[in-house]
């Protein structure tokens, strides 16, 4: 018989995979004009239309700016959490990781919003740069994927009552989240000069 613990585990690993399978999915889709394309973007691969007689999008090229802000109040909000919790104010620590969930769920619908109207960006730096910007968005796509099931046991522990596992797991996943929420901001000033 499965306990509601385990329920609790068995959720937070089935999200954790299938957040990152769909959005890489989702990633090769875009709303082209009136139809919905999956295109896999490699020769001799003819795209598939997945829906058709869609209303019109336009890119939402407006967005990268807005989630940028996200992720970079996700950032003060985590640091201003943990000094909460430093300080005994637990509730207040509660409430901002709540803050800072909400926040990262809003940021993954705008950045998938984006991309599925607004053709990709090329980075146009070249040189120690590129090399710089690549490492960047690399290690912050990855450890974007490994925080998920981080975030979600810390929290699971947390909401079980369960403190001492939830501080052992909070100590990895609070710098692992800070490192994908300022990286995210980088990223997005470095590229941001060559959105068109």
């Amino acid at each position: 018989m499965v306990n509601k613990y385990n329920i609790y585990d068995i959720l937070i690993w089935v999200v954790s995979i299938l957040v990152p399978l769909v959005v890489a999915l989702l990633l090769f889709t875009k709303w082209e004009y009136d139809q919905l394309v999956f295109n896999m973007r490699i020769p001799n691969y003819d795209p598939v239309i997945l829906m058709d007689n869609l209303p019109i999008a336009k890119p939402l090229t407006f967005l990268p700016p807005i989630y940028a802000t996200i992720n970079g109040l996700t950032a003060v909000l985590l640091v201003i959490a943990v000094y909460y919790i430093k300080n005994g104010k637990r509730k207040i620590h509660e409430n901002l990781i709540k803050v800072c969930i909400a926040l990262s769920l809003s940021f993954l619908v705008m950045y998938i919003a984006y991309h599925i109207t607004t053709d990709p960006t090329q980075f146009g730096g070249t040189g120690a740069i590129a090399y710089i910007y690549f490492f960047i968005l690399i290690s912050h796509i990855l450890l974007s994927i490994v925080v998920i099931p981080m975030v979600l046991v810390s929290y699971s522990r947390a909401f079980q009552s369960k403190f001492a596992s939830h501080k052992k797991i909070a100590k990895v996943t609070f710098p692992v989240w800070l490192y994908v929420a300022v990286t995210g901001v980088i990223v997005y000033l470095m590229i941001s000069p060559y959105y068109s």
